[in-house]
């Protein structure tokens, strides 16, 4: 199999990760590194014998897939960049700044049949991955608690953290939202830092979200009731808690509930999605979290921002 010439835009926190991990991929080729900081290129291209750039543009048309891991504000023009020469993109979320910027890399991405991923790292949570869609969610209530981290302060606690459940609640309840509420406040930035949300769907679910990034501890779970269990999913430490009603009685016209736990082992899953990607790439599969998966979760997300009084 021919190997996938790669490369990484982008080489902050993340994306010297995704760098390691193409080039621990037999069959991709991590061409180059690129960042406006020459130092911080050459450090990661020099780990994996890649190439180090300050400028994306030379490699387009040269390379097969991209994963984009610059600020959000430039996710539009080097995505939009790299499809229109014929490169598979990985975009970090949020996919866009606008609805609008992500609803033409869609279009573009569709026209030339690249593929297209959006990088919800927590759907590749093996937690996550167990759980299975026998029946529609009827209420979950999730929280995702941080402390604070200067790294992600120039967008409200919505876009950094709030839109990884966004999008994991938008895949299982499968509905349009018919209706939002939200509040919260900032604290330490000039941004929401704690907000909650309750978004209702047309199907009749209902999801309570709250995010913050101003806690004394991190706390990431969601819990979910569907017609006859309850789900608890800790992302945190992999564990997957399904309770459902048995056939025994627990009392005279009651059933007795059964309770099952997965733990499970920890696992790579920024590894896991861009072998995802890779695997679309030879598969032409739709990925996971396509394009319209990160612009719907986008919608929401922005939808509640502008309740918040966000820009």
């Amino acid at each position: 199999m021919k190997k996938i010439k790669c490369a990484v835009i982008g080489t902050g926190y993340l994306g010297k990760f995704h760098a390691q991990k193409y080039a621990s991929l037999p069959d991709c080729e991590l061409v180059a590194v690129v960042d406006i900081n020459e130092a911080a290129a050459r450090d990661v291209a020099g780990q994996y014998g890649a190439k180090a750039l300050t400028d994306y543009k030379p490699l387009l048309g040269e390379v097969d897939a991209v994963s984009i891991v610059v600020p959000t504000t430039l996710h539009h023009e080097v995505s939009k960049d790299f499809l229109e020469n014929g490169a598979h993109v990985l975009v970090e979320k949020p996919i866009t700044v606008t609805v609008e910027e992500a609803d033409e890399l869609i279009a573009i991405a569709k026209a030339k049949n690249l593929i297209l991923q959006v990088g919800h790292l927590e759907r590749f949570n093996p937690a996550v991955l167990g759980l299975d869609n026998e029946q529609k969610p009827l209420f979950i209530e999730s929280h995702r608690l941080s402390p604070f981290n200067p790294r992600a302060n120039d967008v409200s606690v919505v876009l950094d953290l709030m839109i990884h459940d966004i999008d994991i609640i938008l895949a299982l309840v499968d509905s349009e939202v018919e209706r939002i509420d939200a509040s919260g406040t900032p604290v330490l930035t000039q941004g929401t830092d704690i907000a909650n949300a309750r978004l209702l769907f047309k199907n009749g679910c209902v999801a309570n979200v709250t995010a913050s990034r101003i806690s004394m501890k991190m706390e990431r779970k969601m819990r979910m009731f569907r017609p006859d269990s309850y789900v608890s999913v800790d992302f945190q430490n992999r564990i997957l808690t399904k309770h459902r009603t048995g056939t025994k009685e627990m009392f005279p016209g009651i059933l007795e509930i059964e309770t099952e736990e997965s733990v499970f082992e920890s696992g790579d899953a920024l590894l896991e999605e861009i072998k995802h990607f890779i695997n679309c790439i030879h598969t032409g599969e739709n990925p996971l979290v396509s394009g319209e998966a990160g612009k719907r979760a986008l919608e929401t997300a922005i939808q509640i921002t502008r309740l918040l009084g966000d820009k």
